[in-house]
């Protein structure tokens, strides 16, 4: 009886581990890994294992700036069974890494946490940092951004948005073809199956009075969105650079 209180309570209650083939990963591929569970100092019933896919979003809240967690996605892992005491179990899984995952460029983590779910006890936790490396049509449109048409990244990080709830921004510097028209320009990737959608920030440079007036009623920045299908990115940074090109060209 007082094993089984102490249990209830998380005093001697099983541990979770979870251990990854791979811990450098890219959106819309699968993970393959196993969970291991350690038993306790007594039988346990454990009703469910979830794997979520985290990270972390900063967030403007009473004129300062915190750090808030991300749930990307879900998994379980098995079904309801029972650990005895001292006993231990390996469960497999594999999941498809959602191909929203944000990279970890810049300030940008991204880490797989596992719960247990025990009943009338502490959820115990566990916390795997991974290296994601960007989609494949996300990195040819940063590469045509940086190598073909000179910007240089400046800053990456999870923000929060009114309209997208959370999105990972980043921040370029133009090189020569854009520095006389641009002082910066942002970009916001929305990945999907087949295509990626680039919302980009243009921020133009003031030139003259209108260009002061310009900038001072907030008036210097347009947003447009840019989209990309596989095929368009198939056909290489340099095509996708042109269609950048042109497309900045015009709020300049």
């Amino acid at each position: 009886m007082l094993k089984k209180w102490l249990a209830s309570v998380g005093i001697g209650s099983a541990k979770v581990d979870t251990q990854l083939e791979n811990d450098r990963l890219v959106p819309g591929e699968q993970v393959l890994g196993k969970v291991i569970i350690q038993g306790g100092n007594t039988e346990q019933q454990v009703d469910r294992i979830n794997l979520f896919v985290m990270t972390e979003a900063v967030r403007d809240k009473d004129d300062r700036k915190v750090y808030e967690k991300v749930k990307l996605n879900e998994f379980s892992v098995g079904e309801s069974f029972t650990i005895r005491e001292g006993e231990t179990k390996e469960l497999d899984f594999q999941f498809i890494l959602p191909v929203h995952t944000p990279p970890t460029i810049g300030k940008t983590e991204v880490w797989i946490q596992t719960g247990m779910d025990v009943p009338n006890a502490i959820d115990p936790n566990d916390r795997d940092y991974v290296q994601v490396d960007p989609h494949q049509n996300m990195h040819t449109v940063i590469e045509a951004l940086t190598n073909v048409m000179g910007f240089r990244l400046r800053k990456v990080e999870m923000e929060y948005s009114r309209r997208y709830n959370y999105v990972q921004e980043f921040e370029f510097l133009p090189g020569s073809e854009f520095r006389r028209d641009l002082d910066e320009l942002e970009a916001m990737f929305f990945m999907q199956e087949g295509r990626v959608e680039v919302l980009l920030q243009i921020d133009r440079r003031a030139k003259g009075l209108g260009g002061l007036f310009a900038e001072a009623l907030e008036t210097d920045e347009s947003y447009v969105k840019v989209v990309f299908t596989s095929g368009e990115i198939n056909e290489g940074s340099h095509a996708v650079a042109e269609k950048l090109r042109r497309t900045i060209a015009q709020y300049c």
